[in-house]
């Protein structure tokens, strides 16, 4: 009976045993999440350290590879310029618009012929390079650009072989263009300054025929 009665009494003590157990076992278990909390946030933390500086030295990166770039396609600018009297460039560019030109590509004809005209500085394939520019803009009827480049031909390079042609070809543009009294002025010019020269008997021909 006494057996009976203490366990009985012992009962409550147990219960309130494993209520403490219980509280404490969920006590250690919201420790236990908090610090787990408290590392991931550190972990994250970090990573958003490490990602930060990982984006900011790719930023560096980005900008000085850019400056390399830009450097090298400065140095390579400047050795294109520096080796621009190049006979081979020259030759290669003048035959590509040529070749354009006798495949009456006149877009890229032009393309080539200036670039040679702007860029370059030689005695042959520039005055060249200028007379085929008039020439071009005379069948695309532009009369002024076309005058433009046989003047810049006449003035640049006076002794050139294709200038007393230049120069006739100024009295034509004034002729087309109305300007009867200074297209004869022209070939009156062409013909005391280049006797020798053919654009002298076209010159002559045009007076004749003027009269």
């Amino acid at each position: 009976m006494k057996i009976l009665i203490a366990f009985l009494a012992a009962i409550p003590l147990f219960l309130n045993a494993q209520e403490v157990d219980a509280s404490d076992i969920l006590f250690l278990k919201i420790q236990e999440l908090e610090g787990e909390i408290a590392s991931l946030r550190s972990e994250l933390e970090a990573q958003a350290y490490l990602l930060e500086k990982f984006l900011s030295e790719e930023i560096v990166q980005e900008n000085i590879s850019n400056d390399n770039d830009n450097l090298i396609s400065t140095e390579t600018e400047t050795f294109r310029f520096e080796g621009i009297n190049d006979s081979k460039s020259i030759n290669e560019v003048y035959d590509e618009g040529i070749e354009h030109l006798n495949e009456k590509d006149f877009k890229n004809a032009k393309q080539s012929f200036n670039y040679l005209a702007d860029n370059f500085d030689d005695q042959e394939k520039i005055p060249l390079s200028l007379f085929w520019l008039g020439e071009i803009a005379l069948l695309e009827s532009n009369l002024e650009e076309s005058e433009l480049f046989f003047q810049r031909l006449a003035a640049n390079y006076p002794d050139h072989w294709r200038t007393p042609l230049a120069h006739k070809k100024i009295g034509d543009i004034l002729m087309m263009s109305g300007e009867l009294s200074a297209a004869k002025i022209k070939y009156q010019y062409v013909i005391q300054s280049f006797p020798e020269n053919s654009a002298s008997s076209l010159a002559l021909q045009l007076l004749e025929n003027m009269e």
